[in-house]
């Protein structure tokens, strides 16, 4: 899943992305409200973390801009400023939460997790394609009543695929959301990790659509 993180403490910047790295996500940072807005405008983003007090422009502006244009990505707002009216002007402006600082980072998590269920696309708690079930919550991945054990990579290409069943997923858009958009990623390593889910989990799971990419089968 992709994530954008407008944050303009580099240290505390810096934090969420290594810690949300680790648990699967694919993290772009934005230091000042400006830049946010315009990645959250064209980045195709699952869910952003977005702070309250930014140089250039406010996370308050940068959300309702956003709710303005008609952009629905899920919003996470992060502020040191706990007042009931900050809260209540966060939420109104068109956030879907909001969290003050210092926070717990696994409170954090559950916090994203529960504003991306609630986008528009559905979002169930338990994700599910034939016998294989996948716990974004826990992280447990099953087939029947077998646990299976996947690298992050693994389970963030499940995760997206999941998200999308019937829908074809092309190779751009799995690097763009699974692997680091910065990095220099061989496009056949979707096809490799492909593989590997297929071994694991079943080969009719996911399908090639040749020429185009890949569609799980439900």
């Amino acid at each position: 899943m992709r994530l954008l993180v407008v944050e303009d403490e580099v240290r505390l910047a810096h934090a969420l992305r290594r810690g949300l790295a680790a648990d699967g996500f694919v993290v772009e940072l934005a230091g000042d409200g400006a830049t946010g807005l315009e990645l959250a405008r064209h980045g195709d983003f699952d869910a952003v973390l977005l702070d309250v007090m930014l140089p250039r422009l406010s996370g308050y502006d940068v959300v309702r801009t956003l709710r303005a244009e008609e952009n629905w990505v899920p919003v996470l707002m992060l502020s040191a400023k706990d007042g009931e009216h900050d809260q209540a002007d966060g939420l109104d402006y068109g956030a879907d939460d909001y969290l003050t600082k210092p926070f717990s980072y696994v409170v954090l998590l559950a916090r994203l997790r529960a504003v991306m269920r609630r986008a528009p696309d559905a979002r169930p708690a338990v994700l599910s394609a034939g016998d294989v079930r996948l716990d974004p919550a826990t992280r447990d991945v099953t087939v029947g009543t077998e646990p299976v054990a996947l690298t992050p990579r693994e389970y963030g290409l499940l995760e997206y695929l999941l998200r999308r069943p019937g829908r074809v997923v092309t190779k751009t858009e799995l690097l763009d959301h699974v692997w680091d958009a910065a990095a220099d990623v061989n496009p056949n390593a979707v096809e490799v990790y492909v593989g590997y889910l297929r071994r694991k989990l079943g080969r009719r799971l996911v399908e090639t659509v040749r020429g185009v990419g890949y569609r799980l089968v439900p």
